[in-house]
């Protein structure tokens, strides 16, 4: 059988160590799914129900495992339907290549139905973006699409026409008149030893020997350097503060860290930020400038692979462009062991303090159910290898606060671009990735809602994910987020009753068990994972929990109070779970 370009382009991705691609077929990509189907045997298709739900999975592939993540869809609205899920790929950094398929080129330009032009649709999200319109450009096309989304780690994108991708490989349509030949590469990339400078090493050195009270501030850039990062700080005496994405660098229970930074941080980690003199930055360029000391206040050093982040967020007095590993294992050496550990244990009695406050709001006893006991249930009950998914909302409060990191647990969530409904789709292609772990999607109702037919997807390709679902029947962290302007909460409550997302999971044949009562908890999330096949626990939370910051600002009590003064509906509920709370933390 005649190779065609559909095929060539499986052969390459094949080629390139790619085994599954995740997508929805259409009229568009007929050619390419005939290639992909002639690649079975060595390239699986994961068959989604929504594009965007395939282009998370991509994403979330990627992030998991460090490899290529590939989405396909097809021409017009397929390919739109990628575009949230590129764009998670793009903001946190990890290597994804969307392949989307476009009109015959004879009827391009003429108003043609579906005709989108995706290469100009994808122009801001993806760093290679090219449509191809010959033969002869594949597979070339595809060792550069892949090379650049691998050491920028970032999205490209290849989009063929339908005419192309049924034409014969081989083809050399057009007179060549120029002296130009289509590159002659072979799959594979040659990654950079990004080892420190010596000089900036000893000038970051010199930095923290003339700090007293240091602080490390770790984000996902360190995620394989935790051995690194808990011996430099035990050097300097230092606590850790991790990002909500670098959560996994270090155990939450170490005895060196304070946990997260900002709303959905700790008080500790907020103190820490506006006391320190001297900070160690480590994988991460922080976003939210109000929790970081200021500029006046801290020197500051800065180790990260891409220079372009250095001192983007701070003056930085000492960068160091280099792999986190590496730079810690240089930067050690050069350290002075620092004997008093005064600052270090302050902050580690205000942790302790911090993690018996949490502990108590976990309340067995409260009805309707505590969101945190709901977290705190799941966080027992898994294993100590299992990897969590979190949504976007008030449950990435929860997660952040209630998942414990510990043994080899992992914890994903849409990091910069903070998208709802990306914690179903990453666990399935997460349980993909790892059939034999522990896969967790924690999600809200109203991200589940919104992506909820790849449940049956994770039925019908036999993925026992495990799905709790934080049901509080609204958009919580949006009505969190307007009560905390000022303003009474509008429009981001459903009407009751609440959703029943278990039918749902036993209509799909799996697991699904509806919860309202908080003593039939720890049971149900024990059998839900117990359970050999995809499971769901739909959950029924207190809708009026507030997901409080680890230290409340005045601004923030000051419009707290205007939105109740305004007329915010739920007032003696909310107060009472407030007050609740409160009471909890003064007991433990």
């Amino acid at each position: 059988m005649q190779e065609i370009v559909g095929e060539s382009l499986a052969r390459r991705l094949v080629d390139w160590g790619v085994d599954t691609i995740f997508g929805l077929p259409g009229d568009g990509i007929n050619g390419l799914m005939e290639g992909f189907r002639r690649q079975r045997e060595k390239l699986r298709f994961i068959l989604v129900h929504h594009e965007e739900a395939a282009a998370f999975m991509a994403t979330g592939y990627a992030k998991a495992t460090g490899r290529l993540g590939v989405c396909c869809a097809t021409s017009g609205p397929g390919a739109i339907h990628l575009l949230n899920g590129l764009y998670d790929a793009k903001l946190d950094h990890v290597p994804v290549l969307a392949i989307t398929g476009m009109q015959e080129t004879s009827v391009l330009g003429t108003h043609y139905q579906q005709e989108v032009h995706t290469q100009l649709l994808f122009q801001d999200v993806a760093s290679y973006n090219l449509i191809v319109t010959n033969p002869q450009q594949v597979p070339g096309v595809v060792d550069l699409a892949i090379r650049d989304a691998l050491s920028k780690r970032t999205v490209a994108h290849l989009t063929f026409p339908n005419d192309l991708q049924v034409a014969p490989a081989s083809a050399d349509p057009y007179r060549n008149v120029g002296p130009g030949k289509p590159p002659m590469s072979a799959a594979g990339i040659a990654y950079p030893r990004l080892s420190p400078d010596p000089a900036e090493i000893a000038r970051a050195a010199e930095v923290l020997r003339q700090g007293s009270k240091i602080a490390m501030l770790v984000g996902v850039g360190a995620r394989g350097a935790r051995e690194e990062v808990l011996a430099v700080a035990d050097a300097l005496g230092s606590p850790i503060v991790k990002t909500l994405p670098g959560k996994m660098v270090v155990p939450d229970d170490h005895p060196l860290t304070t946990g997260g930074l900002g709303l959905l941080g700790t008080r500790p980690s907020e103190e820490l930020m506006e006391e320190c003199d001297t900070l160690l930055m480590v994988g991460t360029s922080y976003p939210y400038a109000q929790y970081l000391p200021k500029p006046d206040q801290a020197r500051v050093v800065q180790i990260d692979v891409d220079p372009g982040l250095i001192g983007m967020r701070l003056p930085v007095t000492a960068g160091v462009c280099a792999d986190a590993r590496l730079a810690l294992r240089h930067l050690l050496p050069l350290v002075q062991h620092q004997p008093d550990r005064s600052f270090l244990e302050k902050y580690r009695r205000k942790t302790q303090a911090w993690r018996g406050d949490m502990a108590s709001l976990q309340d067995s006893r409260r009805h309707p159910i505590a969101p945190q006991y709901l977290m705190a249930c799941v966080d027992e009950a898994a294993t100590d290898d299992a990897i969590l998914t979190s949504d976007s909302g008030t449950i990435t409060t929860w997660s952040a606060r209630h998942w414990t990191i510990r043994g080899g647990r992992e914890y994903y969530l849409s990091g910069n671009l903070a998208s709802m409904a990306p914690g179903l789709p990453y666990a399935i292609a997460m349980q993909h990735a790892y059939p034999r772990r522990q896969v967790i999607a924690f999600v809200g109702d109203g991200g589940f809602a919104m992506l909820m037919a790849e449940f049956l997807t994770a039925v019908r390709h036999e993925l026992p994910i495990k799905v709790v679902i934080n049901n509080n029947n609204a958009y919580g962290e949006i009505l969190w987020e307007q009560i905390i302007l000022g303003y009474p909460e509008y429009a981001v409550r459903h009407r009751q009753p609440e959703g029943d997302f278990a039918a749902w999971a036993r209509a799909c044949g799996a697991y699904g068990v509806k919860v309202t009562d908080p003593k039939a908890l720890p049971d149900a999330i024990r059998d839900a994972l117990a359970h050999p096949g995809p499971a769901l626990v739909d959950c029924d939370v207190n809708p009026n929990e507030p997901p409080m910051p680890g230290k409340i600002r005045y601004e923030q009590a000051k419009y707290f109070t205007e939105a109740f003064l305004r007329g915010q509906g739920h007032r003696l509920s909310t107060l009472a779970s407030v007050a609740r709370d409160k009471i909890n933390e003064i007991r433990s």
